[in-house]
Order: C-alpha cells, then sequence, then structure tokens
C-alpha cells in the first residue's frame, strides 16, 4: 500500500508549486543551467515543507511570479532536500529569499515585504539597475557561462589519483561511496571541471571519496567502463561493489556535484535502526541529531504480546526503509513507560498504539492520527513540545523480546508510601505516581493486580486533567484496598481486594489470600 508522507512537519515540495504554476521548481541538476547560465533576472526562494512561513508566503510568490511573467523569472528551491544547493548560498533559515542579477556568482538578499507587491517591487528596482548598467557599459559577469558558479577553494590532494593497478583495491573493495571523473589531460572540459571536482572532494571529505583516472593512459579501467568521451564521471555505491555503476547526470559546479552525491548517499544507506526508548541518550542521538524523529507508543506487554509487538516493530521497520533518505530517527517506547514523553506528544491512557513526528530543532510535534501504518500527511497538526524542550526519559531495562507474565504485588509497607509518591502535603500529579505505581502493580486481572498504568489511571479514578488531591484518589484506592491513617496507606481490605499478606517482611500473594489477615499493616509486620 502506498503510503501518504508526513504531515505538516514535513511536507512534498510539489504541495507549494506545481508546473500550472509561473514559479520554476530548481534543483541541483537544473540551477547551474537555468539560473546561473541565463541572461535572465531571477528571484529565488529557498525554502522548507515543514516551514510554516514559507507556507505562508507561497500565495504571494506564485502571484509576483505571474505578474513578473516575460519580465523576471521567479523560481524556488527545496533546500530541505536540496542542502548542498542551500548550503552554496548561504542559506540558514527559511524562507530565504536572493536576487540573481548582473552578478550570478553574487546574488544579493532580499530584504522587502513578503507580499506580491513589495516582491514586484524589489524585482523592478533590480531591472532598472541591471538595465542602467548595460546602458552605461558595464559588463555582467553573470550569465553566459557558469565556470566560476559556485566553485569554493578545494584542497586538490583530496582527490585520490586511480590507476589500473589501484582501482580495484581502492575503489572495488571498498565499503565507501565513490565518485569517478576519467579525464584525458588535453580536454578543455576536465580542466574546467578540476577546481569544482577538488572543492567537492574536500566539502564531502569522510563521507564520500572522490577520484579521478587518465583514461587515456589507464585503458583498462576506462574500457571497462565503457568510456568514450571526457569527462565521464561515474558513482560506485556504498558498501559490496556488485557491478552497479551509475553514471552522474548533474551539473558541473561544486555545488551540484556535492548536491547530486549528498542524495545518492541517502539512497544508499542502509535503512536507520528502530529504537527502544531506555535511557536520555536514546532519546537524544535520535531526535536530537535529525531533522525528525518518528516516536512511537507501543501497547504493554501485557496488553499485545511477543507476536503482536513484533508486527508493530515491523512496520516501524518497513516504513524507516522506505523514508531512510530522509535520514529521521526512529524510536519506541511501551505504553506507560515513559510517561513524560506521552505527554509531551499528547498521547496517554489510551489509543496505543500511537506515532507522532517530533521536530526538536522547532520544538514541535505532530500527532498522527491516521492507520498505524501510515505517516499521514496532513492528519495531525502541529503543537509546541511541553516547556519547549524534549521531555525527561526514565531509565528502563530494553524489552527482552519475550511473552509478558502476569506479576504478583511485593513491596514493604513502606515502599508503598515511597511508590505512591505522596509529599509532605500529600498533592502531586496523580499521573506520575499512577506511572510508577503501573511499574509493579499495572491493573486488576483476576482479582490480581497486573496490566499496564493506563488501567491504574482508571482503576484509580483520575480526573480528565491527569491531577487531583491525591488524599482524594487514596481514598478511592482504600475502597479496594484499605484506608488512610497518617497519609499511609493502612487497615483492612474493603471487600477483601488487598495486595497480598506479609511473608518474611514482604507484601505478597493474591488479594483473596487477605480475607482472614489482620486489620494493619503494623499488626500484618508482626506476623
Amino acid at each position: 500500500m502506498e503510503i501518504l508522507i508526513l504531515l505538516s512537519l514535513v511536507t512534498s515540495g510539489l504541495a507549494f508549486y506545481s508546473s500550472s504554476d509561473e514559479v520554476i521548481v530548481l534543483t541541483p541538476s537544473n540551477f547551474n543551467r537555468e539560473v546561473i547560465q541565463s541572461d535572465d533576472i531571477w528571484l529565488v526562494e529557498f525554502y522548507a515543507p515543514w516551514c510554516g512561513h514559507c507556507r505562508s508566503l507561497t500565495p504571494e510568490w506564485q502571484k509576483a511570479a505571474k505578474a513578473l511573467k516575460g519580465v523576471v523569472k521567479v523560481g524556488a528551491v527545496d533546500a530541505d532536500e536540496h542542502q548542498g544547493l542551500g548550503g552554496q548560498y548561504g542559506v540558514r533559515g527559511f524562507p530565504t529569499i536572493k536576487v540573481f542579477g548582473a552578478d550570478k556568482n553574487k546574488p544579493t538578499d532580499y530584504q522587502g515585504a513578503r507580499t506580491a507587491q513589495g516582491i514586484v517591487d524589489s524585482a523592478m528596482s533590480t531591472v532598472k539597475t541591471v538595465v542602467n548598467q548595460r546602458l552605461s557599459g558595464k559588463s555582467s559577469s553573470g550569465g553566459g557561462g557558469g565556470g566560476g558558479g559556485g566553485s569554493k577553494s578545494g584542497d586538490p590532494e583530496d582527490v585520490i589519483e586511480l590507476t589500473d593497478s589501484n582501482f580495484e583495491k581502492l575503489v572495488l573493495n571498498s565499503e565507501d561511496m565513490w565518485m569517478v571523473e576519467f579525464f584525458a589531460p588535453w580536454c578543455g572540459h576536465c580542466k574546467n571541471l578540476a577546481p569544482h571536482w577538488a572543492s567537492a572532494a574536500t566539502e564531502l571529505k569522510g563521507k564520500v571519496k572522490f577520484g579521478a583516472l587518465d583514461a587515456t593512459v589507464h585503458t583498462v579501467m576506462g574500457g571497462r567502463y565503457g568510456v568514450r568521451g571526457y569527462p565521464t564521471i561515474k558513482m560506485f555505491p556504498s558498501g559490496k561493489k556488485d557491478g552497479d555503476v551509475v553514471d552522474y547526470d548533474g551539473g558541473r559546479t561544486s555545488s551540484d556535484i556535492v548536491s547530486w552525491s549528498k542524495d545518492k548517499l541517502a539512497a544508499n544507506i542502509p535503512p536507520p535502526e528502530v529504537v527502544q526508548v531506555t535511557a536520555e541518550e536514546v532519546l537524544k542521538d535520535n531526535c536530537e541529531a535529525h531533522q525528525l524523529c518518528i516516536v512511537s507508543i507501543l501497547p504493554h506487554i501485557l496488553d499485545c504480546q511477543s507476536e503482536c509487538r513484533n508486527k508493530y516493530i515491523a512496520i516501524m521497520k518497513k516504513q524507516a526503509d522506505k523514508y531512510k533518505k530522509n535520514m529521521w530517527g526512529w524510536i519506541w517506547a511501551e505504553a506507560g513507560a515513559q510517561p513524560d514523553l506521552e505527554e509531551t506528544i499528547g498521547v496517554g491512557g489510551f489509543g496505543y498504539p500511537a506515532m507522532a513526528a517530533v521536530n526538536s530543532r522547532k520544538m514541535m510535534f505532530a500527532l498522527l492520527k491516521g492507520p498505524f501504518r501510515d505517516l499521514s500527511y496532513g492528519r495531525g497538526s502541529t503543537a509546541p513540545l511541553k516547556n519547549a524542550k524534549l521531555p525527561p526519559i526514565q531509565t528502563t531495562d530494553p524489552w527482552d523480546g519475550k511473552d509478558g507474565e502476569d506479576r504478583k504485588i511485593v513491596g514493604t509497607p513502606s515502599r508503598v508510601k515511597q511508590i505512591m509518591g505522596t509529599s509532605s502535603q500529600g498533592k502531586e500529579s496523580c499521573r506520575d505516581s499512577f506511572s510508577r505505581i503501573g511499574k509493579l502493580w499495572g491493573h486488576l486481572k483476576d482479582r490480581q493486580i497486573v496490566g499496564t498504568p493506563s488501567r491504574v489511571k482508571q482503576i484509580m479514578g483520575t480526573s480528565s486533567q491527569g491531577k487531583e488531591n491525591c488524599m482524594d484518589s487514596f481514598s478511592r484506592i482504600g475502597k479496594l484496598w484499605g484506608h488512610l491513617k497518617d497519609g499511609q496507606i493502612v487497615g483492612t481490605p474493603r471487600m477483601g481486594i488487598l495486595w497480598g499478606h506479609l511473608e518474611n517482611g514482604q507484601i505478597v500473594g493474591t488479594p483473596q489470600e487477605w480475607a482472614n489477615c489482620g486489620d494493619t499493616f503494623s499488626e500484618r509486620s508482626k506476623l
């Protein structure tokens, strides 16, 4: 089934501009040809699909493009997808608008109003400036030749010299992705490419390896890969080299080469790991280091045993593989194990499995409301993360891959008070205390206390706000288990329902076994 991609945090660029617009969609493969080598004046918007300001600008940008048709060209670059192209022009925020006027290699920043009228006024001012320059005889260093477009200083030493004798060892037996230029020393285009090739090699050092082979001398490798003209560029994907070679079809500037290489690198990397959240570091590694992290809260193991849970994890892995190019983080937690995380993404007590997308850079999230097998675009509204930060994470043991087992309650009376977590005033967030209870007790099943914190919350009777006077909630607990005395849970179990009996100073057993026991914890401790 075709998966719809992700909500308003990450929307397809086609949702912004289409072929029916006057706005020209620009990519690394056409930017140099359309903009740098053109004599036209260009206004170019660098945007990100998840950016709210970019979304607001879209209708004004389209209106301005329509008004400027035939006078000034208007384009748009998805700089979130084509980060290399945006990085070339120093894009650090969205939207960023650049004016490519007389000197295409030195675009200026647009600082006007984000309205169609403001954009048109700025464009016409640029037109007047360019025309006056031409009238006065000043030449433009822009259109007509992209020789220097996007070129940055690079170290030629970062380009590895390849030969017939070392090609197999360095390239074919390598796990790295390689970009290889087959050149001829007398080739003018090869000479023009050289500084761009070195610049791209320097920028991608440590990620992609760049090589150059003189195919007029080392004819074996040139012949093997069908080199007929110069320069010929081929990409050897990362991992085992099993004969798959990709012809380079991008532009000839360093930015073109870098952007194309990054896209291929992302497409050839293995799928990201789907990780259980068991510690603070797991959340940071998978959310802070990525544009987005996809967070799933899976049902408690007693409500969804190993076979059921593994199916959900398999769904996550399949989606992680499908969208690996986006380099998102993928994490999951068991219902109730990370209450702060659940509260942060608007989950808690019901609705499992649940999935949310978290943007830690903007401290926003969106709860995905479609089927769990889908990353549902547009079906969840975005909201800020609580306290504008990632939530605290409780350290837990990782799942052992086994089915869950019903648990008896074990603990001392003093431990009961500690777990309940009452303050000196006898009040606190009952949600927090119930989550702690849930780690040991869960819910009632066959009159034993087992299960998930969500059921605990239901049994405890918390208000819809998740907070109340804990003394009152303890009183309701007392209707099942006992009564309060000096802030401690003591007394005779109402209706014979409590936790067990004392054995070697520990509270153990089933509720039924309490029927003939004493009246208070203190009395039972004497047994």
